[in-house]
């Protein structure tokens, strides 16, 4: 693509790769004349700015020279001293040399010309700076004649050998080795190459062809390999460009014969070796791949010979050409066809031409058309080419490849490219106790599992949490839990006897010395005091004034004896008044035992006896109020009390069998959680849902949205650090949750081999209708009922979304919940309903959409269905209209079916960093708790509806979890891939 264009008949030089911005410099050419016949000559320098749209240079400075140009280089010579813009040196008639201070040319200030000499016998065509010591500049002309320039020293340049020892010709080409600072290479018309060493003052080889046919027109050498450099030929009977290799200089390593007419000029790309530049007498400008040997890019015939092409050194895809016609211009190697600047150019000569009114569109001949096409390069460059690639993949697998180590004129092509997928894992501790409580699930041996859990655990918190859990498993729950707390039936009788052993004792002699004696009458007092009124109360009958009397006289004890025998309801307001006059540290503890309001117990008790009133409810309470109760305390002490009582609360979860209260109080202590903390949750949950298990039946357990959430967060963390297997066992089977879904059906795909013969789970996404038109009164496909196999290792036909890389290691693990069916209830350790809660959605969380109910529920199959390998969907009759709930191409725009896309609400960590975006907190709700407890009979559970939100929960963040070393296991993968690799992504 051509992107600049100067008309201009002179020789041109770019500025170094140091230089920015980029400057293009052009001096009148001594081997062109213009239509006025002038000889003046003008060096100037312009700007290359790409951001300009236009095909014009901007010109920042211009110089009158004394003569015209054979050749210009431009060198960093004088950083500092001369503001780092550098040396421009032009070769001229006569043996001039000019030197010009680029600097001053630019600010049109102080004198540019820094030397002029007039060493040379003839034309200066040869020019180059030493890559390595920028004051050093090499020279030639005619005659053989060869200088060595110091910089800092014009007067008396440095000459490598005797003229005797060159050939006697012309020197077309200098060039500077981009390796070795002391090698020099010179270019001859005769077709040879002279090789200088510096250091010595001689040519150390010659290298010419046998053919005597070679007209040597321009030199370059290897930017990477010292030994190896190009000859090129302007004769038209041999127009080629020879690869020599001076360790075989018997004969070319490589010829490369494209052009027709005789070669004037090469240029080797710096940033890429493997690419050349040539232009000929026959008007093309050629790129080649020196590995290959082939044009990879080729600009359209011009209109005259091209003598000189250069390669950008700042910008390595532009390269400059000038031509005899009087035009320099810059082009692209990774631009497009030429019929954009063609109608570029159109359309302004149309706006000159136009008056206001437009044009006829321009109708281009074919033929033009067809010749102006340029093809892209076939390989990329190097500059483009990645070095290495590395990319996660799901599965805590790291997809790695390289470049060959090498070099690339060694490597045989094509080669094969090695792809390495390596296991990661970097979490070992946590797949350890992973593995600890799987095993301990499937073996059924949850006690001994809590018991080293206790043993092991050092908090007294997390102690006292896991011997209330072990309790749960175990009989006669209650009773255990009371002792946990401190309270022993067999503890209090001992004290009681010891405290009450000398009365007792007293109390057994009073009465064993008791003799009968003769009755005394008694009398019935009818005074008129207290005991005399009290006595005509009785007689009459009137029990109610009677007790009035005694409560009145605080004799408390006659009055509750006379209570009992009065009624129920007289004994209950005797209590009341009792309770109101006679107060004591104990009395609103009798007052709960004897009306049994445990509710008001839970409500209004001081929280620093939280123990005593979990015992309570553990000795008082029934099955069909316990699990309540202990949830209204847990949430009391979570919201009353500090971050303490918040994790002591955990104890009245386990104890009413909460799980979802439990997960949710977890939360609200660990904000920032990390792996071990997950897995530390998860222990919990999974021993306190095994004990659910054995109390209610598997059909009594379920899970909650919160529960859900983490376990689903848990299962992507197996699934991260390579556990595919047991990953998928965590996961409900028959919850219905998009997220859920979605993983399930990862994890399945991504096992490959290891679950051959299992059940595929059900697309977890909405199909869509692709190509249907959206009045069609025909259905989908999927609506006739056909099913497609979901047996393994029988290729689904259904579109995969997720397709494993590799197979991972697939052991086989039992399920927590195989046998568990999911229900939407709160308290798993009592059965019954409970109404599903619309649940808000946390940041970054969208609605996912459900499968259509008619999927989930169409059991008709189309018989016999024939399927064509590689094609959706099936052939068959038209695919007729999709139902409603079915997205159609012209229902909504783009954005608004990318929003109904279901998301997963977790992102796969690696080894760094590695982190949970999780939604807002869940919120707490209040629930009623059908009948259940520790220690009561198993019920069965009644259905309830599913979840169709997201699960809430808060948000957890791993970034702060410490990552231990990495445990790297590398696979090695042999794969043909392309030369030039690209990242791998999942």
């Amino acid at each position: 693509m051509k992107l600049k264009e100067l008309e201009r008949p002179a020789v041109q030089v770019w500025s170094p790769a140091s230089q920015c911005p980029v400057y293009l410099a052009t001096g009148t050419s001594a081997q062109q004349l213009d239509a006025s016949f002038s000889t003046n000559g003008t060096l100037e320098i312009f700007e290359v700015d790409f951001r300009d749209p236009s095909l014009d240079l901007k010109r920042k400075g211009v110089l009158s020279a004394s003569s015209r140009f054979y050749k210009l280089i431009w060198g960093s010579f004088g950083n500092g001293l001369l503001e780092a813009s550098g040396v421009i040196a032009g070769g001229g008639n006569n043996g001039m040399l000019t030197l010009y201070n680029v600097t001053h040319i630019l600010s049109s200030g102080k004198e540019p010309v820094i030397a002029q000499r007039q060493k040379h016998t003839g034309a200066v065509r040869a020019l180059d700076f030493n890559p390595f010591q920028g004051h050093l500049l090499a020279t030639g002309a005619s005659d053989s004649e060869i200088f060595i320039w110091d910089l800092n020293n014009l007067n008396v340049p440095m000459t490598p050998g005797s003229k005797s020892q060159q050939p006697p010709e012309d020197i077309k080409a200098l060039a500077w080795n981009r390796q070795v600072q002391h090698i020099l290479a010179s270019a001859h018309p005769s077709g040879k190459a002279v090789v200088w060493d510096l250091r010595k003052n001689e040519p150390i080889i010659k290298v010419s062809d046998h053919s005597n046919r070679m007209h040597s027109s321009g030199l370059a050498w290897h930017p990477e390999i010292a030994t190896q450099l190009v000859l090129c030929s302007e004769d038209d009977r041999l127009p080629v460009i020879q690869l020599w290799d001076l360790r075989f200089a018997s004969s070319p390593l490589k010829v490369l014969e494209s052009h027709s007419r005789g070669i004037l000029s090469v240029s080797w790309s710096q940033a890429d070796p493997e690419l050349l530049l040539s232009s000929a007498k026959d008007n093309q400008i050629l790129c080649w791949n020196l590995g290959s040997g082939e044009v990879v890019y080729k600009l359209p015939t011009q209109s005259s010979w091209c003598f000189d092409v250069q390669w950008c050194p700042r910008d390595p895809p532009v390269f400059s050409a000038a031509s005899f016609d009087g035009w320099i211009s810059l082009y692209s190697v990774m631009g497009r066809s030429w019929e954009v600047q063609q109608i570029r150019q159109a359309d302004k000569i149309s706006s000159s031409f136009s008056k206001g009114q437009p044009l006829p569109p321009l109708q281009v001949p074919e033929q033009v058309a067809q010749a102006s096409l340029i093809p892209p390069l076939q390989k990329p460059p190097k500059w483009m080419r990645r070095p290495a690639g590395v990319s996660f993949a799901f599965g805590g697998k790291l997809v790695t490849f390289g470049l060959p180590s090498t070099p690339a004129h060694q490597v045989p092509q094509p080669c094969l490219r090695l792809v390495f997928v390596s296991q990661v894992t970097t979490e070992s501790e946590f797949l350890r106790r992973s593995a600890e409580l799987q095993e301990s699930l499937g073996s059924g041996n949850l006690l001994n599992y809590c018991q080293n859990k206790i043993e092991l655990t050092s908090l007294q918190s997390e102690k006292m949490l896991w011997q209330f859990l072990k309790v749960t498993l175990e009989q006669d729950s209650r009773v255990k839990f009371l002792k946990l707390l401190g309270y022993s039936k067999d503890e209090l009788q001992k004290k009681a006897s010891k405290h009450i052993t000398e009365e007792a004792s007293a109390s057994s002699t009073f009465f064993d010395e008791l003799v009968p004696q003769s009755m005394t009458p008694w009398e019935i007092p009818i005074t008129e005091d207290t005991d005399g009124l009290l006595s005509q109360a009785l007689l009459l009958g009137e029990l109610g004034p009677a007790v009035e009397l005694c409560l009145k006289e605080e004799r408390f004890a006659d009055a509750i004896i006379l209570a009992q025998a009065g009624g129920a309801d007289l004994l209950k307001q005797t209590q009341e008044c009792y309770w109101a006059k006679k107060k004591s540290r104990i009395s609103s503890l009798l007052a709960c035992v004897v009306r049994k309001n445990w509710k008001d117990m839970v409500c209004t008790c001081s929280l620093q006896n939280w123990r005593e009133a979990l015992a309570l409810l553990l000795t008082y309470s029934g099955p069909e109020k316990f699990p309540e109760l202990c949830d209204m305390l847990g949430m009391r002490m979570e919201q009353e009390g500090g971050r303490a009582l918040t994790s002591e609360a955990r104890l009245c979860y386990v104890c009413s069998g909460n799980v979802e209260q439990l997960v949710e109080c977890w939360a609200k202590c660990h904000q920032a959680s990390s792996p071990l903390a997950l897995q530390d949750l998860m222990e919990k949950v999974m021993v306190l849902n095994r004990s659910l298990e054995l109390l209610r039946g598997p059909d009594g357990v379920s899970s909650g949205p919160a529960t859900t959430y983490r376990v689903t967060q848990y299962a992507n963390l197996l699934a991260a650090q390579g556990s595919l297997a047991t990953a998928m066992s965590y996961l409900p089977r028959d919850c219905t949750q998009p997220p859920i879904q979605q993983l399930r059906d990862r994890l399945f795909h991504a096992q490959g081999s290891g679950v051959m013969g299992q059940q595929c789970p059900p697309f977890p996404f909405p199909r869509v209708v692709v190509g249907a038109t959206p009045h069609s009164k025909e259905t989908s496909s999927y609506r006739l009922g056909f099913q497609f196999s979901h047996q393994v290792p029988t290729p689904s036909l259904r579109p995969r979304i997720f397709t494993p890389l590799v197979t991972p290691l697939t052991p086989s693990h039992s399920s927590p919940y195989q046998s568990s069916r999911m229900h939407n209830i709160s308290d798993y350790r009592s059965p019954g309903p409970q109404a599903a809660q619309p649940l808000p959605l946390g940041p970054g969380v969208r609605p996912a959409l459900f499968e259509p109910p008619l999927l989930r529920e169409q059991k008709a199959q189309v018989p016999n269905p024939t399927v064509f390998p590689g094609t959706w969907p099936p052939p068959g009759p038209p695919p007729p209209m999709a139902p409603p709930d079915t997205i159609q191409p012209g229902s909504a725009s783009l954005a608004e079916t990318a929003q109904q896309l279901p998301l997963l609400p977790v992102r796969l960590p690696g080894p760094s960093p590695m982190s949970f975006q999780s939604p807002a907190p869940p919120v707490s709700f209040p629930v009623t708790h059908p009948p259940g407890g520790p220690g009561a009979p198993c019920s069965n559970a009644l259905p309830t509806t599913g979840l169709s939100t997201v699960p809430p929960g808060p948000q957890d963040s791993l970034k702060n979890a410490p990552v231990p070393r990495t445990n790297l296991q590398r696979k090695k993968v042999n794969a043909s891939l392309a030369t030039y690799p690209s990242y791998i992504h999942q």
